[in-house]
């Protein structure tokens, strides 16, 4: 696995641990894991979103919908047919 899985786990860890005020379970660990990978996806996601919010003011309010905007939408739509999430944590195969 990645770095970035472990590293997420190794927080999961720690702040389930902090949330219980004692050792933490496998449960609690594996529950505060998956949220974590969860926040870090929806991070990735969001970035893209204000790609297209750039989008959407230039062609509401500014110039109109020109070759930057479509070189961006086109970034956007690979970027969500891809397998963006695999490769970020490094399990694409």
């Amino acid at each position: 696995m990645n770095s970035q899985i472990n590293d997420l786990y190794r927080q999961a860890r720690l702040d389930a641990g902090h949330e219980k005020g004692f050792e933490a379970t496998v449960q609690d660990v594996y529950q505060k894991f998956a949220r974590l990978i969860v926040r870090e996806c929806d991070r990735l996601n969001r970035q893209q979103s204000f790609e297209l919010s750039g989008v959407i003011t230039d062609t509401e309010h500014g110039s109109g919908f020109d070759s930057v905007c479509l070189d961006t939408v086109k970034r956007v739509e690979q970027y969500l047919a891809g397998n963006v999430f695999a490769q970020h944590f490094g399990v694409a195969e």
